[in-house]
């Protein structure tokens, strides 16, 4: 099968599962693994990151010719998908580590999806670092600012949500400058070797 084939598979079957476990969120906000868990938001807002590169690409990439980004659309969409599944099956509550895994591993594939843009930009290596970092940082806040609104402030976890907060935010800025190092260390070569044979 065609790889582009492949990575559309991929990419559509990453979005309809996101989509199909926030219905089933919102469909049965009695189980208790959604309870304190703003799910309502969720599915308001996490819609949004399947959107964001297609609506992109029609405006700007398809009018200059380019191919559809599917790596990046993936790897925007996949740390959404991740974290609902985590909820749908419980694991934040079943498993301890759980959640410091997903603020490490999810902030290295977001990350690593603002690096598939950064390849394709005029932008020196060590500039890509320190936006690819910048980003990674900032979504982190925003992300942390976003849960205590949401839920923390008004649930149990207020006690520790200082401390939990901090290590979220190392674990977020661990995974972002993992992925910050291979975008400009394994990405840039491969991009580089890309060009340079579609000038040849």
């Amino acid at each position: 099968m065609d790889r582009r084939k492949v990575a559309l598979i991929v990419d559509l079957a990453v979005k309809a599962t996101l989509i199909g476990l926030l219905v089933f969120a919102v469909a049965r906000p009695d189980l208790p693994q959604f309870h304190g868990k703003a799910m309502a938001g969720r599915a308001l807002t996490y819609p949004l990151a399947a959107l964001i590169v297609p609506v992109w690409w029609w405006l700007r990439g398809r009018q200059r010719g380019s191919s559809y980004p599917y790596a990046l659309d993936t790897l925007l969409v996949l740390p959404f998908l991740i974290d609902v599944a985590g909820n749908a099956a419980n694991l934040y509550d079943r498993i301890g580590w759980w959640d410091d895994a997903n603020h490490f591993v999810n902030w290295a594939i977001l990350v690593s999806a603002f690096g598939q843009l950064l390849v394709r930009l005029p932008v020196q290596r060590l500039a890509a670092f320190g936006l690819a970092v910048g980003f990674g940082c900032v979504t982190a806040v925003l992300w942390e600012f976003a849960e205590y609104f949401t839920f923390i402030r008004n649930s149990p976890e207020l006690k520790t949500a200082y401390t939990d907060t901090l290590g979220d935010l190392a674990l977020g800025l661990s995974g972002s400058v993992l992925a910050a190092w291979i975008t400009v260390t394994v990405l840039w070569a491969k991009d580089t070797a890309t060009q340079a044979r579609a000038a040849v």
